[in-house]
């Protein structure tokens, strides 16, 4: 079995989509851009700049795009490379860009397959909108069919109730299994809020009638702040595939261009404080283990479903790889260590937000 070292969240920088949906983050900001990007980076250079040396091993890559991840035509061969650096890889999308799955499953040996999954988003409300919902799980199956593993996930929002009855029919008719869920956020209003008109037990008690792992664990971790000593930047990082740039996370500011010189290493540095009040992402970033000593399900438990033949959404080889933790097959930091770099990322932060505010002051004076 492949060792879990890194977890990079990779952002494609893409900013349409085939759907509108109301509760995404994109749409409630009007960020939606009629252009797919041309991709900076050539495919081969991207393999290169993460290749399994350079990243200090194998590494789980989760592929998400503002807009619509599979819109642009090189991500078939970006996936490719990495998938031959031997890293395991899960692709969030929307499920309606047919082409991009045919061309994956017809160009990959399934040695490859084996370390690929898709993360469907099940947006049900605009898929019977603009008659899509066929072609949703025509390619669910499509993947399925060819050994890669999938996961299926619904963004609950209040005007999805009403449905309810009628979604987990449809998800039992066609994969076998109730969808998982996930947590939605109001980016309309200051700080970490539902986005829901519902209380937080009425919300809680609606949506968990869906058992879905993902959805309890984050609501249990929704709206808490972490204080323990968290190792992102060291284990993982966020990478624009846009600008080559690799942060510890989205809570941090010390970054750095990792595509531009695959040469060069890439400087690796725990994040420690986090100056945040939520974790960001927090399924995927404490379910494989940023901090060690929080208890928290494995990842592969938040993505896989038995369906109802016994047959799981993740196939052998990434259920057993992302039923891993990073510190299963990674040095701890001492005590002491911790504390001075504790010490300094927060003292950076600080540094950060002062210049940020004298930034503004600056700007303002400008006009």
């Amino acid at each position: 079995m492949d060792k879990i070292k890194r977890f990079i969240d990779i952002q494609v920088p893409v900013t349409t989509c085939t759907l509108r949906c109301h509760y995404c983050y994109i749409t409630q900001h009007k960020l939606f851009s009629a252009k797919v990007p041309k991709l900076k980076y050539s495919a081969e250079q991207i393999g290169k700049a993460l290749s399994k040396e350079r990243l200090g091993g194998v590494a789980h890559l989760n592929i998400c795009g503002n807009g619509e991840t599979l819109l642009p035509p090189e991500m078939t061969d970006i996936v490719r490379v990495l998938l031959e650096q031997g890293h395991y890889i899960m692709i969030v999308n929307n499920g309606t860009i047919t082409q991009r799955f045919k061309e994956m499953m017809e160009q990959y040996p399934p040695e490859l397959k084996k370390r690929l999954g898709f993360k469907f988003s099940f947006h049900y409300l605009e898929l019977k909108k603009k008659n899509l919902m066929d072609r949703f799980f025509d390619n669910i199956r499509l993947v399925r069919d060819n050994g890669c593993s999938f996961s299926l996930e619904m963004t609950p929002s209040d005007e999805l109730i009403p449905h309810i009855e009628d979604i987990k029919k449809i998800c039992k008719e066609q994969v076998g299994a109730l969808c998982h869920v996930t947590v939605a956020r109001d980016e309309n209003v200051p700080g970490f809020v539902i986005l829901s008109k519902l209380s937080r037990e009425e919300y809680q008690r609606i949506w968990g009638q869906f058992n879905s792992p993902l959805f309890d664990f984050k609501m249990s971790i929704f709206n808490q702040k972490r204080n323990e000593f968290c190792y992102s930047g060291l284990w993982g990082g966020i990478l624009d595939l846009g600008t080559g740039v690799l942060r510890a996370c989205d809570c941090t500011f010390n970054r750095q261009n990792i595509l531009d010189d695959p040469t060069k290493p890439i400087d690796l540095k725990p994040k420690g404080h986090c100056n945040k009040a939520h974790c960001h992402n927090g399924h995927a970033w404490l379910g494989l283990g940023m901090i060690p000593e929080l208890s928290t399900p494995f990842y592969a438990e938040m993505r896989d479903r038995v369906d109802k033949n016994g047959n799981h959404w993740l196939v052998p080889e990434m259920r057993e790889f992302l039923s891993q933790k990073l510190a299963d097959n990674n040095d701890l930091i001492s005590d002491k260590v911790k504390n001075r770099l504790y010490h300094q990322t927060y003292l950076d932060d600080k540094l950060w937000n002062l210049r940020a505010k004298l930034g503004k002051i600056y700007y303002s004076i400008k006009k």
